[in-house]
């Protein structure tokens, strides 16, 4: 196989893996729990983008910061769990690939 054409084909899914990634963004799930006490809206990449707390739960005064404390501290958890599978990753699969200009494991997400 040539080996600049074997290379093309590298690139190019490495440009439609990040695409498919980067739209991840726009797909939404939610769930609750509590019999609808507490709902989460997440979106594809895995980042809480919304959270509402029953005001039975707490005082109404403290509602909108608990809501934005968890939200952030639930995705510093969610970034800080990806860059350990990736380290990871990158560990488990050293010298496995072949040394492709161009191609970064490291830059695909889990």
């Amino acid at each position: 196989m040539d080996m600049m054409k074997m290379l093309g084909s590298v690139r190019e899914m490495q440009a439609k893996m990040k695409e498919a990634q980067e739209n991840l963004v726009h797909i939404r799930a939610e769930a609750e729990s509590g019999g609808g006490m507490v709902k989460v809206t997440v979106n594809g990449s895995k980042q809480v983008i919304k959270l509402e707390i029953d005001k039975d739960l707490a005082k109404p005064e403290d509602l909108e910061m608990m809501q934005d404390l968890i939200i952030a501290a639930v995705n510093k958890a969610i970034v800080a769990v990806e860059e350990k599978c990736q380290e990871s990753l990158k560990k488990q699969t050293e010298g496995m690939m072949p040394n492709i200009p161009g191609f970064d494991l490291g830059s695909l997400k889990i």
